[in-house]
């Protein structure tokens, strides 16, 4: 016999589930992360010497390209799909905010503070910017493209009920 589900047990369910999946998506994020930061530095620190701020649009749309794949293969592959489309724009956009705060930040150090583009502090503050980044990504990833798939289903149940009135 099994024993009735109290609300303390399926809080506890819900607590280990959860755990679990948390778990494998910040494993694989971080996997998928430490990969798509190698290929950002090097490119960085390859072309930073002719320019930080090119070389920054440069190496985040290369890294931003192979995390895209990783992460919707790997890190959020149990989530829900909600098109391509939406969520390849959405993935970017969120990039390319990071990207513009990233490229405020050099800009700082390269002009007014007179830094070299391929000074150490440079590459010291790109890496800076990359850290504050992934914890944005992280959340805006989980929150706005690769959708718990109850959120997408309540989504399409409002739309239906919209489209009925």
């Amino acid at each position: 016999m099994s024993k009735p589900a109290t609300p303390l047990r399926t809080l506890r369910a819900h607590l280990r589930s959860s755990w679990r999946i948390l778990l494998k998506e910040v494993t694989a994020f971080g996997m998928v992360g430490a990969l798509a930061l190698s290929i950002d530095l090097g490119i960085f620190a390859w072309l930073a010497p002719g320019g930080a701020l090119k070389a920054k649009i440069v190496s985040t749309f290369v890294s931003t390209l192979f995390a895209y794949f990783g992460n919707r293969h790997l890190s959020f592959s149990h989530r829900a799909r909600t098109g391509l489309a939406r969520e390849t724009s959405f993935f970017f956009a969120i990039n390319g905010v990071v990207l513009v705060a990233s490229l405020l930040i050099l800009a700082l150090f390269v002009y007014p503070l007179g830094f070299a583009h391929g000074s150490p502090v440079v590459f010291v503050v790109n890496v800076c910017t990359i850290g504050l980044g992934t914890i944005f990504r992280f959340w805006a990833y989980k929150r706005f493209v690769f959708l718990h798939p109850d959120r997408v289903r309540d989504s399409c149940a409002d739309l239906d009920e919209e489209l009925a009135a």
